[in-house]
């Protein structure tokens, strides 16, 4: 994430993964929805990256940690149904 810290880090990795589980009806957590958002931010960046999309600062940074733990959700979710 760029330019937004440790505390931001934590609190976007937060605010992500519980904006993933509201998206998709799940009901985790606050220290599930902050690996969620975490490794969503990665997942997220490592997107946006192949992309050539440009983020930062908070804002950007939640947008696509957002996006990233929504695809991390989705996929888990695939995989436990079966």
């Amino acid at each position: 994430m760029n330019g937004i810290g440790i505390l931001g880090t934590v609190i976007v990795g937060i605010v992500a993964g519980w904006i993933a589980e509201r998206i998709l009806n799940r009901h985790h957590g606050i220290f599930t929805n902050l690996i969620v958002g975490l490794i969503g931010a990665f997942l997220g960046g490592w997107l946006a990256g192949l992309a050539g999309i440009q983020f930062a600062g908070m804002v950007g940074s939640l947008i696509v940690s957002t996006v990233g733990a929504v695809l991390l959700l989705a996929v888990l979710g695939i995989f436990r149904r079966k």
